[in-house]
């Protein structure tokens, strides 16, 4: 039995295809060129693999047809060459991809006509374009062989899906977000989901979005304005931008609310793919439809902080007061604050430990007087949300009038919580956990019940991430990035966590208690013990004030 790493198969067979003149130009006028800040950045780049060499043996067939997985290009026709005809014709590269190591990659040839390839997954895509992480140790993949009447060895039984690189994924797949209303139909939810980029992106957004519905994790707390009998097309036509998108004549019975709410889900959906709009046909018939209205999750850019002098938006070095709030919040001894949309609550964890419900009016009310309280977190319809450090499973939900909703589901398998945040549109709910000694990010869907929307389950929990260190704070970046601080020994980690997909880090500066969101990622803000607030300047976090005894979370903007 012979064993090695795949990485020399990969290299021969893996060449990046750049798009470049022939060469350096010696004659003809001189040209301006792009500036610094014209370049696009997010450039797609081509992998193009080698089909199967002549008189290759089979762990080299194998080694090529992993290699080949880097190239999407007309379904993975050159994946396909490796195969059989009979599995030509049935093997489903959609079905998945399994993203692992490629140091950690080994092929084993196990008999004459077989071999296996053992890899390990660090993350998973299935083929709803679900990402999820994955501690799965090593995995064994089979493969069968034969010799083929030319002689040539090929594939001729292999698992569905493909096998990538973690370093090659984002360059091969992009993330796109699907778009679910919240029940109330108020707020446009991102569900994220990764595709092979440059191939039939539209449709695939498409087909998922009308007959795939929510993720796992996501379902019981955002709904579709699609109705079940409406089918997605076999393909979506680019029109100068505008994809074309035909429906069957099951929806012109719809009423013009719903066709509404569709044409906005279609349209903020495929503007992640870069489309500037979208048109439903029946035929030849344009569907007369506008995007249903929706509530903005914009927070004011101004950052909400409590010093000495008092609490309110900061600008420059003053303090601008939120009325009523300000005012009432020099009545309490506050140690957290998180500030509704509308501006008219405030929850706040004061100094003796409980969770006080904060009003315009400058009345003040205890909601939760448990011992151990983290800091609450308030949605768009005034649930104040509180649990204890120590028991993650006891988390309520506080109407306006005081009434203690338990919600079920959610953190019960944890041992700890340390920090938790709901998403503005109020779908979903982030926590950073301790289960089995180890430190996780986890965010679940909010099931709501009623026009009252009384908040009732969590959903089954995603894993967004497991930390090296000790987690400290979380918060919504935006509505599908969290950011996540992570203490190591002596050292601060900033996460930026996409909800449904990858992550990055930097180092933070000083001692940071705490995180919160702005209105896009560079945004966002940390305050730090020695109460020194920063913001993100390029790669590095730069000091912007002091004075700061909390940094205030934003859940939304008035209407």
């Amino acid at each position: 039995m012979r064993r090695r790493g795949i990485l020399a198969g990969v290299i021969a067979a893996c060449a990046i295809v750049l798009a470049a003149c022939a060469g350096m130009p010696t004659s003809g006028p001189v040209t301006v060129g792009l500036g610094s800040g014209d370049v696009d950045d997010d450039v797609d780049l081509s992998f193009l693999a080698t089909g199967p060499q002549k008189g290759a043996g089979p762990e080299q067939i194998v080694q090529g047809f992993l290699a080949a997985g880097t190239s999407p290009q007309d379904n993975w026709a050159v994946a396909k060459e490796f195969l059989a005809p009979p599995l030509r014709e049935t093997w489903n590269p959609n079905a998945g991809v399994t993203i692992d190591l490629l140091a950690s990659r080994e092929i084993a040839v196990t008999s004459d006509e077989a071999v296996s390839a053992t890899v390990r997954p660090v993350a998973d895509v299935d083929e709803t374009g679900v990402y999820a992480e994955v501690d799965a140790g090593t995995v064994t993949l089979p493969f069968r062989l034969a010799q083929q009447a030319d002689g040539e060895w090929r594939i001729t039984e292999a698992e569905d899906g493909i096998v990538l690189d973690r370093d090659f994924f984002p360059q091969i797949y992009r993330s796109y977000s699907l778009m679910f209303f919240d029940p109330s139909w108020t707020f446009l939810v991102p569900d994220v989901r990764w595709f092979p980029a440059r191939t039939n992106t539209a449709s695939r957004i498409v087909t998922e979005l009308i007959e795939g519905g929510p993720s796992p994790w996501l379902r019981g707390a955002v709904v579709s304005a699609f109705p079940e009998d409406i089918s997605a097309p076999s393909s979506v036509t680019n029109d100068n931008g505008v994809a074309q998108v035909e429906v069957p004549v099951a929806a012109l019975g719809l009423s013009r609310t719903q066709l509404d709410r569709m044409q906005a889900q279609l349209e903020e959906s495929l503007a992640t793919a870069s489309f500037t709009g979208a048109v439903m046909t029946v035929g030849t018939v344009d569907i007369q439809a506008s995007p249903a209205p929706t509530r903005s999750t914009r927070v004011e850019p101004r950052p909400a902080v409590l010093t000495k002098d008092g609490f309110g938006f900061l600008v420059g070095e003053e303090l601008q007061p939120i009325a009523g709030i300000s005012e009432g919040m020099r009545k309490l001894a506050p140690v957290g604050i998180e500030l509704g949309p509308d501006r008219d609550v405030a929850a706040v964890r004061v100094e003796g430990g409980a969770v006080v419900r904060l009003r315009s009016n400058q009345e003040s009310t205890p909601v939760d007087e448990r011992t151990g309280l983290i800091d609450p977190t308030v949605d768009a319809d005034g649930f104040i949300w509180s649990v204890p450090a120590a028991r993650p499973g006891a988390l309520i939900a506080f109407a306006p009038d005081g009434t203690a909703h338990p919600v079920a589901g959610g953190w019960g398998d944890a041992s700890r919580i340390t920090s938790m945040e709901l998403s503005r549109d109020g779908t979903r709910i982030v926590a950073l956990v301790e289960v089995g000694g180890r430190h996780e990010a986890w965010v679940a869907g909010v099931q709501r019940d009623g026009d009252e929307r009384i908040p009732v389950r969590l959903g089954e929990p995603l894993r967004l991430a497991v930390l090296p260190g000790t987690g400290e704070d979380v918060a919504w970046l935006d509505g599908e990035t969290v950011g996540i601080v992570s203490s190591i020994d002596t050292d601060d980690i900033v996460y930026t966590q996409q909800v449904g997909g990858t992550r990055t880090s930097s180092n933070a500066p000083g001692d940071i208690t705490t995180i919160v969101g702005g209105n896009q990622l560079t945004g966002a803000r940390l305050a730090a013990a020695d109460g020194t607030m920063y913001v993100r300047t390029g790669t590095r976090w730069q000091s912007s004030a002091t004075g700061i005894l909390i940094l205030a979370t934003q859940q939304g903007s008035p209407r």
